[in-house]
């Protein structure tokens, strides 16, 4: 398959999927292994990408053109290889999991659950392959609907509650915010292409490019920067694989994915960088660092096990915000192997909260004693996780922060760096506790409680993937580094 056509395939396997358990509804094993075949598939197509992206190929594809320097269009560049891999690799899993979930829970609704994620992933594969903002801005808008129904699936007032907050937040600032920088920028430079160094060098003054970094990176709602980051948790009624896609899979991802290519093929990081300290970005660098503690206080006093993983994923959507803002080249890559490390870690920590809510029916971190005795490798595979999201070895958390604490200190920005080491004792703060209580506190008597042991074989097998793939980026961290350094070198 040549690399143009594996582009479009990438897009059109989900979306021939979606139409194909549509037609299995009626079949529950049919439409799960239809789920499964494509989702192996479309990893398939991403991977044909691979080795062209590596030697430097940009396969390109322009769909058509609606007024001149406006059109929609697609081409891989390394971040956007990167993104396709997380997510398509992401999705086999995902969807192995959610068959254990959706079955042992006796989820309704299920046929639309699995159109639904299907469409998500044709929608995220356009965001990662778009050439330029205003082809991202389309499919962003997209994911935003097409996920709506995952969010809402119980169909509960909370559940309905939850949905309107996710789809107003998240259509209001695309709108609001967005669409207007889009059009700016578009009239300022004539063009919305995705260009190494940026398309508006020279352009604006230090003030006005601040502002309208501004109102990109805020209409950008999925990263969930403060203070628009109330969709993520009130999401959290969705069903756990549902999460599982919002914080790893795609919707976050793509929040921080676009943050990261405005700044590098919008913005251009010299001419962010021009002004030095205090540049045109200082000002992400302090929110961002804002963000990070603020969202880890929360997490710290989050009882519910879910909500605490929510506002942790707040907090670690900013590091990678603040790492890109720092404009240096050490954190510019720490912000991309982030996105990867958080994606493998967090789907972990999320398929080990659903796990424990299928076998155990617990949903709180206070009722978690002794619950690693039952369910070790469910435990062994949250505290892998756990460790990701901390920033300690061997998990591949290690390796970003490592980077992004090295740019700081390159950069000379000393309140990121305290920002930095401020919220790896409080991500340790309420993470070890977790893993504390599972493996070392008798449970104490319940009398609700049941007897049980792990979840569904197809849950375990999930989570126990996703733990071992977090452990390789730590030793492997080839593939999304050599992706990231390209990105610097004009890709």
């Amino acid at each position: 398959m040549a690399p143009e056509q594996a582009v479009l395939a990438a897009l059109a396997v989900p979306l021939l999927g979606a139409a194909l358990i549509a037609l299995a509804g009626r079949a529950p094993n049919l439409r799960e292994s239809v789920t499964l075949i494509t989702a192996v598939t479309l990893l398939g197509c991403v991977l044909t990408l691979l080795p062209a992206v590596m030697a430097g190929g940009r396969p390109a594809v322009a769909l058509f053109e609606l007024l001149p320097g406006l059109e929609i269009a697609l081409r891989v560049e390394p971040l956007g290889m990167l993104f396709a891999l997380i997510a398509s690799s992401l999705w086999i899993v995902n969807s192995l999991y959610s068959i254990g979930y959706m079955r042992g829970n006796q989820e309704e609704r299920q046929t639309r659950f699995y159109i639904c994620f299907a469409l998500s992933l044709a929608a995220t594969m356009g965001i990662a392959f778009s050439a330029n903002l205003f082809t991202l801005f389309l499919f962003y808008e997209v994911l935003t609907l097409v996920t709506y129904p995952l969010v809402t699936h119980h169909g509960t007032e909370k559940a309905r509650q939850g949905g309107r907050v996710y789809l107003g937040l998240l259509l209001g600032t695309s709108t609001v915010f967005l669409l207007p920088a889009l059009i700016f920028i578009w009239y300022l430079a004539g063009t919305t292409d995705f260009t190494p160094g940026g398309v508006l060098q020279g352009r604006l003054g230090h003030n006005e490019l601040a502002a309208l970094l501004a109102l990109t990176v805020y209409g950008i709602g999925k990263a969930a920067l403060m203070p628009f980051h109330r969709w993520l948790p009130a999401a959290m009624v969705a069903p756990t694989p549902v999460s599982a896609l919002l914080h790893a899979v795609a919707v976050v991802k793509a929040g921080v994915f676009s943050v990261v290519k405005v700044i590098v093929y919008i913005f251009g990081v010299d001419n962010l960088a021009a002004a030095g300290l205090g540049g045109a970005a200082d000002w992400l660098v302090a929110v961002a660092g804002f963000t990070i503690l603020a969202a880890s206080v929360v997490a710290l006093n989050a009882d519910n096990l879910k909500r605490r993983l929510a506002y942790s994923t707040v907090s670690q959507l900013a590091y990678v915000i603040m790492a890109a803002a720092l404009l240096a080249p050490l954190s510019l890559i720490g912000a991309v192997l982030h996105i990867a490390a958080h994606a493998f870690g967090k789907i972990t920590l999320f398929f080990a909260a659903g796990s424990i809510y299928t076998a155990a029916h617990k949903t709180e971190v206070s009722q978690l004693d002794g619950i690693g005795r039952r369910m070790p490798w469910t435990m062994g595979a949250f505290a892998i996780g756990a460790l990701s999201m901390i920033g300690l070895p061997p998990a591949a958390g290690f390796v970003s922060k490592w980077y992004m604490l090295s740019g700081a200190m390159a950069a000379q920005h000393w309140v990121a760096v305290a920002v930095i080491v401020g919220s790896t004792l409080l991500n340790a703060g309420y993470f070890l506790p977790i893993v504390y209580r599972a493996f070392f506190v008798a449970p104490a008597h319940d009398a609700h409680d049941h007897p049980h042991g792990e979840a569904p074989l197809p849950m375990v097998i999930a989570l126990t993937v996703t733990a071992a793939a977090t452990v390789l980026l730590f030793f492997l961290p080839e593939v999304p580094l050599a992706l990231a350094r390209q990105m610097l070198a004009g890709g």
